[in-house]
């Protein structure tokens, strides 16, 4: 796994591996900043289930003006930190051992993200809860996407206050792209 584009191009990633592993791929990860590219410029990132923080790095290299990775999983926020000094992306990137739901419900409102990334373990019923609480505690900006990675028999609907914007597919994996209703 590398950084695909922009300032730290072609930098590889620490990665861990086990059976509960999903990395994105290459080729998703660039399908998806093709079809979000003119939101990353200056956007603040939340990056869900960041795992190795690929996505959130990715965003970072391309311009993004900061993110926060969450994971509960303390193997994967050892492997961000790493890959963040490595990258040197320390100063944009804030690192939290916590679960989704307990940060958004804790930052509620006082905090707006231009981009979030979801990508949960697949077929765990995880998706429409977080999404639901995305728009209930008020964390996507006006103009802000949500970027879920889910697989083929995973949900992939509308959440009250969420539209779906774009929407790709790529073997079993689905790339979909929320835009926040307007008010």
């Amino acid at each position: 796994m590398r950084i695909i584009s922009g300032s730290r191009r072609g930098h590889k990633l620490l990665e861990f591996s086990g059976q509960d592993v999903r990395p994105t791929t290459d080729r998703v990860k660039e399908s998806i900043f093709n079809i979000i590219q003119g939101f990353v410029p200056e956007a603040r990132v939340l990056d869900m289930f960041c795992g190795s923080g690929a996505l959130s790095f990715e965003a970072l290299s391309r311009g993004a003006a900061g993110a926060v990775c969450l994971d509960i999983d303390a193997r994967s926020i050892d492997i961000i930190r790493k890959n963040a000094a490595a990258l040197k992306f320390g100063d944009r990137c804030e690192i939290l051992n916590i679960s989704c739901f307990d940060y958004i419900s804790r930052e509620k409102g006082r905090i707006k993200f231009d981009i979030i990334f979801l990508d949960p373990p697949y077929n765990k019923g995880l998706i429409e809860p977080v999404l639901e609480a995305i728009v209930k505690n008020d964390v996507l900006s006006n103009d802000g996407i949500v970027v879920l990675e889910s697989d083929s028999t995973d949900f992939r609907g509308e959440v009250e206050g969420l539209t779906v914007y774009r929407q790709r597919r790529y073997g079993r994996t689905y790339i979909t792209v929320y835009k926040k209703d307007e008010q």
